[in-house]
């Protein structure tokens, strides 16, 4: 797909190369010496669009100064039919190239013949990467790290896909092991008080205490009775434990649908115990030397596990002596296996059985200390973990109400979950401002600013911008005025500041995607649309398209069209409505 941005660069270089070649032949400058030259884009637009280095670079190489070097690669450029209208000599040498007509024609054209495809890359060459998120544990409600990790998650899934991975969304339900036991005593337990009274019945010192407990033991009861009052204890565990999931589970995906994440799957952790894949993980580590027995338990030696990491990726011998390293326990004492085990498996299953190129999960801060230790387990199972497993860490989200924290709803009296948050704003405010800050940034959430209608609510400025093009076209072909196509646009006429640098942001867009992929860092999107909105609101204000002569009319109205396509493209990446009107 089209990068304008990069198709400049390479053509900086190509005409150089060009010219050099064409000096060289004419004896002006010495022949067949391969310079190795920077093209960056200056900060400063007077300091032309494009600057290369190729002068100072090639000067101790050419036995020249580098101003009468850069002298004659302009003495022999060609810029005729190029991207470029002027080049000139500034400071020690550089070679400022300005952009011309040409180019900012094609941008325009790039976005008309893309459609809603424009910016989509080849980062990814089609390999397979799965990306995994939110994975809450199926005993209460979703919070506000769950909210933030939701619209994380399906955002960089979106942003891969877009980079040419082929993407693979899922939801690792902990549907087994002790977190599930804790949530089926606590409903056990607040059954049990239903029938016999609170007093007579002890809740659990780790129990959970949340009023959805409660809820759940009530509604077991309205369908059960009494009848597992005198069941094995066992029996009754286990019909909690499935009913609180049944109940649960739905629960979860009906909060997440109208967030407007839907998963590829959700991968029940009791599916790897079920078919023996934990125990099976395990003892691949055992026959590869990396575990032991201590106090009748199995223990990963995750001590040497990460020192090989650590050394690998070049840390001394004395670095990692420092280091407090521990061993991991994957099958305790009485037979059960640990969630480290299982998570290990889990990842094997993704890596190995079900041969993704690439994993990424989104886990919130607190579970840094469990990364190098994930890695450097799949590295022992021969998997590259270090390579193929990326942990996106996410910080905390503040909520914030009168310039004030919020940790209460109002309605419910409760800690704030995602579907009380969603009563409260809406969805598109709550993906866009989610997804505002880069994931290492904790987040501060104003619900007050979120629901404000002007421009300083982020969302709303960049919605507005969309809606008032939409507004402005659709007047315009009131009046018999509609966007030609790129083709019969002179792109010439299109020479303010303000018209300039909004084909130049437009241009920005596929290598901000790019870099968004790459560095899983999809908040550039919100970045690059307030940027983008930014600079239609200043050309709109700058430059009028009513009494204007018709070539410029048609130029300004492709363009605020073109804009329009890039808003409503990226707006669509990060799951949030582009509206007509406002």
């Amino acid at each position: 797909m089209t990068n304008m941005i990069q198709s400049a660069k390479e053509q900086v270089v190509s005409l150089i190369q060009a010219a050099y070649a064409r000096a060289a032949g004419a004896g002006v400058l010495p022949s067949g010496v391969d310079v190795k030259a920077t093209v960056e884009i200056p900060k400063d637009t007077s300091h032309g669009d494009y600057a290369s280095s190729f002068a100072m670079a090639g000067a101790r190489a050419l036995h020249m100064a580098p101003r009468a070097i850069a002298q004659a690669i302009v003495d022999h450029l060609e810029l005729e039919d190029s991207y470029f209208q002027s080049v000139e000599i500034a400071g020690p040498g550089f070679l400022n190239f300005t952009l011309g007509p040409k180019w900012y024609g094609e941008v325009l054209a790039a976005v008309e013949q893309e459609g809603p495809a424009y910016g989509s890359g080849s980062g990814g060459s089609g390999k397979k990467v799965m990306v995994e998120f939110v994975s809450a544990n199926p005993t209460g409600p979703m919070h506000m790290g769950n909210a933030r990790g939701g619209v994380l998650g399906d955002t960089l899934a979106n942003v891969l896909a877009r980079d040419g991975w082929e993407v693979w969304k899922e939801f690792y339900v902990n549907d087994a092991g002790n977190q599930i036991n804790k949530f089926a005593r606590s409903i056990y337990a607040r059954y049990l008080q239903l029938l016999l009274g609170e007093d007579a019945v002890p809740f659990p010192e780790d129990g959970y205490q949340g009023e959805d407990i409660k809820e759940l033991a009530q509604a077991f009861y309205e369908e059960h009775g009494a009848g597992y009052e005198n069941e094995p204890e066992e029996d009754a565990l286990f019909a909690m434990a499935q009913f609180g999931l049944e109940h649960n589970i739905p629960k979860m995906k009906a909060d997440l649908k109208k967030y407007g994440i839907e998963y590829d799957q959700w991968y029940m952790e009791s599916w790897l115990h079920d078919r023996g894949f934990v125990a099976g993980t395990v003892q691949l580590l055992t026959n590869k030397g990396w575990t032991y027995e201590k106090d009748g338990a199995l223990w990963l030696n995750t001590t040497e596990l990460l020192k090989k990491k650590y050394m690998d990726e070049g840390k001394s011998q004395e670095q990692v002596d420092r280091l407090d390293l521990k061993d991991d326990v994957l099958r305790r004492a009485n037979g059960f296996y640990t969630y480290f085990a299982a998570d290990i498996a889990y990842h094997r299953n993704k890596l190995e059985e079900r041969a993704f190129d690439l994993a990424i999960n989104i886990w919130g801060a607190d579970h840094h200390g469990h990364v190098a230790r994930l890695q450097a387990a799949l590295d022992g199972l021969g998997l590259d973990g270090s390579h193929r497993l990326v942990i996106v860490l996410m910080q905390l989200v503040n909520l914030l109400q009168d310039g004030k924290p919020v940790k209460m709803s109002k309605r419910s009296g409760k800690a704030i979950a995602l579907h009380d948050l969603l009563d409260e704003i809406s969805v598109d405010a709550a993906r866009y401002f989610f997804n505002s800050r880069t994931s290492s940034s904790p987040l501060d959430f104003d619900l007050d600013l979120a629901v404000r209608q002007d421009s300083e609510n982020p969302v709303y400025y960049v919605q507005y911008a969309h809606a008032r093009i939409c507004s402005l076209i659709a007047r315009l072909a009131e009046e018999g005025s509609k966007a030609p196509a790129a083709a019969d646009v002179d792109a010439a006429v299109l020479k303010s500041p303000e018209e300039l640098a909004l084909l130049k942001s437009l241009a920005q867009y596929p290598e901000e995607l790019h870099l968004a992929a790459r560095d899983y860092d999809p908040s550039r999107i919100n970045r690059y649309l307030a940027v983008l909105a930014g600079d239609f609101h200043r050309f709109y204000n700058a430059c009028r398209l009513k009494g204007e002569a018709e070539q410029v009319l048609s130029a300004r109205l492709k363009l605020a069209e073109t804009v329009r396509s890039v808003l409503a493209n990226g707006l669509n990446l990060l799951g949030v409505t582009a509206p007509e009107k406002m």
